[in-house]
């Protein structure tokens, strides 16, 4: 279970450390790095390196919410998929957010920026692009082509982003996503890949107001919630959850 599970079937909650200059990444950096972790969750038992190099740190993935952490050359992710509370993804970010800088070397100098990441995903086997144009382009210009005579809608992903300061430093963008390709569309055969709608903050740094990480987290987190509980939600979820119910 998660705080959206009644509008959607999985949700995510990411924290991303973006750099400018590669991280450390040497065995016993890594290492120190995550089992300073472990001892605040020390159901994150799984370690392996991928294909990419990126190096995670995650539980065993058959239970319905999971975390993970992850170490890429430019960038520190921390992800918790269903969190029972959101404060429990908060607690779980926060400590990746102060042991960075520590474990990392990480310092403000290196630091593009700081995203907080959602994602509301349903899972729909049809086009995703059709049902989200049906969901969301009604009472738009666009809504007299999805009358069309045969016509299909192959490409339906709307988004947008904005700026929240006056320097532009703090942004919003929020989008809804399709995994429908075109073959898929041509044979009518679809997979059980998600639907989502993504909402990112993200703080560039150098000349924000915040003194630490976690800091800046806490205002995006408050700038996210606001967004979702009075727009996201009852304008992009919800009509979304109700299209996808009715086929």
């Amino acid at each position: 279970m998660n705080p959206y599970s009644a509008i959607c079937d999985d949700f995510g909650v990411y924290a991303h450390l973006n750099t400018k200059i590669d991280l450390p990444l040497h065995s016993e950096t890594i290492l120190h790095f995550f089992e300073a972790l472990q001892k605040g969750f020390p159901q994150l038992t799984e370690l392996q390196k991928k294909e990419t190099g990126e190096y995670v740190l995650e539980e065993e993935r058959e239970a319905e919410n999971f975390r993970w952490i992850a170490l890429e050359s430019k960038r520190v992710s921390t992800c918790y998929m269903n969190p029972p509370l959101l404060e429990d993804a908060d607690n779980q970010h926060a400590r990746v957010l102060e042991n960075a800088p520590y474990h990392l070397d990480l310092s403000s100098l290196n630091l593009e920026s700081l995203d907080l990441f959602y994602t509301f995903d349903f899972i729909y086997p049809g086009n995703h692009d059709q049902v989200i144009a049906e969901a969301l382009g009604q009472s738009s210009p666009f809504d007299g082509l999805l009358n069309l005579d045969g016509a299909r809608v192959v490409g339906y992903e709307p988004s947008i982003l904005l700026a929240l300061d006056d320097k532009c430093r703090l942004q919003a963008r929020i989008g809804v996503e399709s995994r429908s390709s075109l073959a898929q569309i041509q044979s009518g055969q679809f997979t059980e890949s998600p639907l989502s709608v993504n909402v990112l903050i993200r703080q560039f740094w150098g000349k924000q107001p915040f003194k630490s990480f976690v800091e800046s987290y806490h205002n995006q987190r408050r700038i996210s919630q606001e967004l979702i509980e009075s727009f996201v939600i009852p304008q992009v979820v919800t009509p979304l959850a109700q299209r996808i119910a009715a086929r």
